[in-house]
């Protein structure tokens, strides 16, 4: 009998464990939605299929016209972008027409933009109605073959000392993206995903750069947290994001919990994902277990040029 109370007990931990767990992500999810309702800035599903959305598509005459929900920079629209567009706007084609008759078009024309819509590139086809081969989303950006691998770049021998914070005691931080410089190709690569490089949070930054170097990456069990796998290596990642009003230092306890969490989760390594300067104590956490890293706000652009992107 007392072996059957103990697994009883048990069983209901485990499910009051995961009612609780779930509730939270929940409760995480309402709170990122109601904010942005108010404050009008965009929540980004990180896991969603990352190409680019589709804002609206028409066929006008011999043209068929696709917009991309895609935030363009100001000035001069870059030529890589373009093309990956133009490129993505030909295979939306490909899609609609499965459900229309595209004999009559000619023209594939991409646009992009949210405060203002504009052209981005077009492309004429070499018979109405015939499509170019498929060349899939992103041929254009060969990360993998231009750059250094994000996480494994962070756990490398080679690395340098990692940057001490230089937190001045305010509590108000800014868009990470405003104090980061980035190469040509990153900054092509997150547009390219519907993300905007001046009000991106560090988690979306770090995401999408992984997949843009072919990691897989799904939702955790817990609130703010994701598995990336590549070749057999799996990787948790906890985001801690700074919203206003927080503290604009990592806290003690969101570091226990994830060095928690990462021994529960059996994976390979650990990433902590902040715009939030870290404490000096993120030093001796990562010198006792080498398998994790924090990629604070000092740290993300050594993130970045880590890639070797030029």
């Amino acid at each position: 009998m007392l072996i059957v109370a103990v697994i009883i007990a048990i069983a209901v931990l485990v499910y009051f464990g995961i009612t609780a767990g779930r509730r939270g992500r929940d409760i995480r999810d309402r709170s990122k939605a109601e904010l942005a309702a108010a404050t009008g800035a965009e929540v980004v599903d990180l896991t969603a299929p990352r190409r680019p959305r589709v804002a609206h598509f028409a066929i006008e005459g011999d043209e068929a016209i696709v917009t991309f929900d895609v935030p363009l920079a100001a000035g001069e629209i870059d030529e890589i972008l373009a093309d990956l567009l133009v490129s993505e706007a030909v295979e939306v084609l490909r899609d609609e027409s499965s459900d229309r008759s595209i004999d009559q078009v000619e023209t594939v024309v991409a646009r992009a933009g949210r405060d203002e819509v504009r052209e981005v590139g077009r492309r004429s086809l070499v018979l109405p109605g015939s499509l170019p081969p498929a060349l899939g989303f992103g041929h254009l950006l060969q990360f993998n073959k231009l750059g250094l691998d994000p996480v494994d770049s962070q756990f490398s021998p080679s690395e340098g000392a990692a940057p001490i914070s230089t937190n001045t005691g305010s509590d108000e931080l800014g868009p990470i993206g405003e104090e980061l410089v980035l190469p040509k190709a990153v900054d092509v690569g997150l547009r390219s995903r519907g993300l905007d490089p001046t009000t991106m949070r560090a988690s979306e930054l770090v995401i999408t750069l992984l997949e843009l170097f072919e990691y897989e990456v799904t939702t955790g069990e817990l609130p703010d947290t994701y598995i990336a796998a590549k070749a057999g290596q799996r990787t948790y990642i906890r985001a801690e994001p700074h919203d206003e009003g927080d503290h604009p230092e990592l806290a003690e306890s969101v570091i226990n919990q994830f060095m928690f969490d990462f021994s529960s989760s059996g994976a390979d390594r650990g990433l902590l994902v902040s715009e939030k300067w870290g404490p000096f104590q993120i030093y001796e956490r990562e010198k006792r277990q080498p398998r994790v890293r924090f990629i604070t706000r000092e740290r993300l652009q050594g993130f970045v040029d880590g890639l070797s992107l030029g």
